[in-house]
């Protein structure tokens, strides 16, 4: 059961008039400095009033800020209590997993935090299998840091990989629909993949390397994908059959959740986790090696952080971590305003390297990047059904057979103003 939720100070709502964003051409978008902006930003990290559903208390402090601490006292994430309560979850896992090659699958993408929790996983003594979804588009650093970690820490590796053609409609897809969600296709399949070879090998946990903590908490807001979303773009935009790609529907969701039962668990939500100490670990440890910021150990990803989302929709998704770290003590307010008025990180040539992939002129390019914003609205979801479902999905969250996010940010009407 939940434990009661803290009375927080008196809230006001940010309400901002809808306005035409001004749009830049990919090079001239140099970061954001909020101190130079007439917005009010939140008093302890740095997210703005732009920011989707976010209300000021009467101290200037917003609402993520509020749940981000809610978290941490219902997950007593860090602390001795939190730890134990992770290694009672590690304790079960050990004792279903008993007498199979496999407890638990972890995906991996060559990335900080999914690197750090395979080692974690075998520090405290339990078997997993990691899995990898690989939509082709990984830079050759994140290839290299799963196999540096796997060899050294004698992990096995399930990888799906899609056909290249295959992958590229569905994002030249996204990419013509003038949506945000660039790369859900690659979010959704992963976890179906993590499912897939969780039924293929008898394994009831899957372990997911996200951390509030460290990558903060996104707007609820800010992005919406299902199986019918991604399905519907395609339908209108692509040309070549789903035939690799892992396309989880309604269907499939409920037969992982609700007949085959695999539990999924966010082991950063409980220990104590520094994602700089852990960087500094890994190269230690592994040689693994940095790429540059976070989602940037894919070339796909990179474009839409650093490129896409800034320039066609005036996002910079920075402020989701440098935010957390500011929570978390590892950076000031101030150096984190500072990095965020600075340019994102872009790998040399990625603008080309996505138009010629994607075979997008360059008028084309412009169009669309200068085209209409849409959102998941305008096309078919399973939002509606999700919603009616509330009761059922909370019954699920409870049992960890779906994320706590997913309930509160599926399950409830979005605010996509």
């Amino acid at each position: 059961m939940l434990p009661p939720m803290k009375v927080l100070p008196e809230m006001k709502r940010i309400v901002k008039p809808k306005k035409q964003k001004k749009r830049l051409d990919d090079s001239q978008y140099t970061g954001r400095d909020l101190r130079a902006l007439d917005l009010q930003v939140c008093n302890r990290c740095i997210y703005d009033e732009g920011i989707p559903d976010i209300e000021f208390d009467e101290n200037g402090v917003c609402n993520y800020c509020h749940k981000h601490d809610k978290f941490q006292e219902e997950y007593q994430t860090g602390s001795p209590e939190g730890e134990k309560r992770f290694e009672e979850i590690v304790d079960k896992i050990k004792q279903k997993g008993k007498n199979k090659k496999y407890d638990c699958v972890i995906g991996v993408s060559g990335g900080t935090d999914s690197s750090y929790l395979l080692y974690k996983a075998k520090q405290m003594g339990l078997d997993p299998l990691a899995v990898h979804y690989d939509n082709t588009w990984n830079t050759s650093t994140a290839t290299q840091n799963i196999r540096k970690v796997l060899d050294k820490l004698d992990i096995d590796l399930y990888t799906h990989v899609v056909n290249n053609q295959e992958i590229d409609d569905i994002f030249k897809s996204f990419f013509k629909s003038g949506v945000p969600e660039l790369d859900a296709a690659t979010d959704l399949a992963l976890a179906e993949v993590l499912y897939q070879a969780a039924s293929k090998h008898d394994i009831d946990y899957i372990f997911n390397g996200h951390s509030y903590m460290s990558e903060g908490i996104s707007p609820t807001g800010s992005f919406y994908f299902d199986g019918a979303y991604i399905k519907d773009i395609h339908d209108q935009y692509g040309t070549h059959e789903m035939e690799t790609y892992p396309l989880m529907n309604f269907s499939r969701f409920m037969r992982w959740t609700l007949i085959s039962r695999i539990k999924r668990i966010r082991p950063l939500w409980y220990i104590q986790y520094s994602k700089e100490d852990a960087k500094e670990f890994l190269s230690e440890e592994f040689g693994w090696e940095y790429y540059g910021g976070h989602h940037l150990e894919n070339r796909l990803t990179q474009f839409m952080h650093s490129v896409y989302l800034p320039v066609k929709f005036g996002m910079d998704l920075r402020n989701n971590t440098l935010s957390a770290q500011v929570r978390a003590g590892e950076m000031s307010r101030e150096e984190a305003l500072d990095e965020y008025a600075k340019p994102p990180h872009i790998e040399a040539g990625l603008v080309e390297y996505f138009r010629k992939r994607l075979n997008i002129s360059a008028d084309e390019y412009n169009r669309i990047m200068t085209g209409t914003q849409r959102n998941f609205q305008d096309f078919k979801t399973y939002k509606n059904r999700f919603e009616k479902l509330k009761p059922l999905f909370y019954v699920l969250m409870k049992s960890d057979l779906v994320p706590k996010s997913f309930y509160e940010k599926y399950c409830f009407p979005m605010n996509n103003s």
